[in-house]
């Protein structure tokens, strides 16, 4: 009977042992889809806090864009105010001593050089000279008006630009201090979102989803490439100029975390710095893409296509057409990076390619 009720006293233990291990399993899956769902509603956040980012970055370059248009106008308009200013003292120098020519040879009365009984070749010969001189002064005259005319409206049109420039430098300043503040709101979510990979299979699951989200991208590029206009392609013999000048900071085909291995090439550049297209081609994505941040996907023809990630802001759109070397985005840390640089790839028909044996080493 005591043997009996040991038995039952030890399976009631372990029982209890049991449910106490079931509570504790239930509540880790809990707080593990918990932490699974704080993480995709980080992901869309960095989302929107990257896209307001590429958002102010690109209203900062155009606003350098139209600082430097407007500076070389503002050039080019003092350098024609001083040519016509020159120009307007020669005028005036001209008219005056044509005057003073008129002066010292004194006023003639026509009618006086006829009763002078004077031969009619000879008063011939003064009324043309006196007439050339009339035409010449009133050559003068109108020239110097005209010249008058321009350097007003020259000098105008700089005070118009200089207040134009005025402008855009206030609103430069605007849009920097925009650029700032989504920047430090974007590490704030950055912070969060480490915080929910604090393992290391955590980790590679997220990249596992980062490598399929840029496969669908690809294969869209792929049934977007089918419907393009004829393009030369890319070429092994006529090596091209890297995107953005840099150190390569990872390889094509260097591990990234497991089995996971790099497609393409990290470039280590300076945030805002210059990523132009390697060769003619038409944009078929454009977008902010998980793991990859602001991406643009370019058709080279001939089932080539180069893609930059990790961009501070895309300044072209799909269906837009560049031109090899033309600036199409800024380098940046998009797509929750902590160092600024570019992701590039280079594919051919999908399949990922060593960008190296087409860009200049």
């Amino acid at each position: 009977m005591l043997s009996f009720t040991v038995q039952a006293s030890d399976l009631t233990q372990r029982q209890s042992q049991l449910e106490a291990i079931q509570q504790q399993i239930s509540s880790q899956q809990s707080a593990l889809k918990d932490t699974s769902s704080q993480h995709e509603k980080l992901i869309k956040l960095l989302k929107k806090d990257e896209q307001a980012i590429a958002n102010a970055a690109k209203k900062v370059n155009n606003t350098k864009a139209s600082l430097a248009t407007t500076d070389k106008q503002l050039a080019a308009l003092e350098s024609r105010r001083v040519t016509l200013d020159k120009l307007k003292k020669i005028q005036q120098q001209t008219l005056s001593n044509q005057l003073a020519s008129a002066y010292l040879a004194g006023n003639h009365d026509y009618t006086k050089m006829l009763l002078n009984q004077q031969s009619p070749a000879t008063i011939e010969r003064l009324l043309a000279y006196y007439q050339y001189l009339n035409k010449a002064r009133i050559d003068s005259i109108n020239k110097l008006q005209q010249t008058i005319t321009e350097l007003d409206s020259v000098e105008a049109e700089q005070k118009q630009k200089q207040i134009r420039l005025n402008q855009l430098v206030l609103e430069q300043q605007l849009q920097a201090k925009n650029l700032t503040q989504e920047q430090a709101q974007r590490q704030q979510t950055l912070t969060q979102l480490q915080r929910t990979l604090n393992s290391h299979g955590a980790k590679l699951e997220q990249l596992q989803i980062e490598e399929a989200s840029l496969k669908r991208v690809v294969e869209q590029a792929l049934k977007a490439m089918k419907d393009s206009p004829v393009m030369e392609g890319l070429s092994r013999q006529h090596k091209l100029n890297w995107p953005t000048q840099g150190r390569i900071r990872s390889g094509f085909g260097s591990q990234r975390s497991g089995e996971v291995k790099w497609k393409g090439v990290i470039v280590a550049a300076p945030e805002g710095q210059s990523v132009s297209a390697i060769a003619p081609g038409k944009v078929i994505y454009a977008d902010w893409l998980r793991g990859f941040g602001m991406v643009m996907v370019v058709d080279h023809g001939k089932g080539y296509m180069s893609l930059y990630g990790h961009a501070q802001t895309l300044l072209k759109n799909a269906g837009d057409t560049v031109d090899k070397g033309e600036t199409i985005a800024l380098v940046g840390r998009s797509g929750g990076q902590t160092e600024p640089g570019l992701y590039f790839e280079v594919r051919h028909k999908g399949q990922a390619i060593d960008p190296a044996l087409y860009c200049k080493r």
